[in-house]
């Protein structure tokens, strides 16, 4: 049980500080893995970037995702291909919900991060973080997305998830670090004492406040650089 999505990342950052990391940069998948995401790159002093996911969801049934649309330049379209065929959908029919979903997904990316472009991962060390995993649908797709951006490798840091999920992400990602598996896995909200909903606005304040002291981290380092 952890105290709140802070408490989780303040936890999940201290595990992560343990391991050897080549230039990490940390993404959040919004709302809820942004309190986690900003402790843990405080902890590492590491840049933080959001990795906005958009699912797109089967006919009858919105809750299980034939594809998703990541944020990106470009954005990429990831195809559950299990269930695209299970749905038998063809190219048109699938086309048209993925349209659907664009229009939130660039809401989305407009009121978080504006003109910024995300931060380029290529040779470095993404780690995923999110408030917890269930299906883990939304963090495999995450992890086949970033696979096409040139990582050196891409670790999935979660504090809570069942053991079976993060037996699927060990298949997916280079390291999956979650500090709770317990056997009976509920709800997500039932394993923190205080789990509230978050606005768009408490994205964008947490983001600019974890900016900004990334930046004041960097040049208290360099002004040490200087002085040695």
């Amino acid at each position: 049980m952890f105290r709140d999505r802070e408490d989780a990342g303040a936890k999940l950052g201290l595990e992560l500080s343990r391991l050897q990391l080549h230039q990490p940069i940390v993404l959040a998948l919004p709302r809820g893995g942004v309190p986690v995401a900003v402790e843990v790159a405080k902890a590492l002093n590491a840049p933080l970037d959001l990795l906005i996911v958009r699912k797109v969801g089967a006919p009858g049934n919105p809750e299980l995702a034939v594809a998703a649309i990541v944020d990106g330049t470009p954005g990429e379209v990831v195809l559950n291909r299990e269930i695209v065929e299970t749905y038998e959908l063809g190219e048109g029919e699938l086309g048209v919900l993925i349209a659907n979903e664009r229009p939130e997904l660039e809401r989305r990316r407009i009121a978080y991060r504006g003109k910024t472009k995300p931060m380029s991962i290529a040779g470095k060390t993404a780690i995923i973080v999110d408030d917890g995993a269930a299906t883990g649908t939304t963090m495999k797709i995450a992890i086949r997305a970033l696979k096409r951006r040139s990582p050196r490798e891409i670790i999935v840091a979660i504090p809570v998830s069942p053991q079976e999920t993060i037996a699927a992400l060990e298949q997916e990602a280079d390291r999956v670090v979650c500090l709770s598996q317990p056997g009976q896995f509920r709800a997500l909200g039932h394993h923190y004492l205080r789990f509230p909903q978050l606005s768009d606005n408490d994205v964008v304040c947490a983001m600019d406040a974890a900016a900004q002291l990334y930046k004041t981290g960097q040049r208290h380092v360099s002004g040490l650089v200087q002085k040695s």
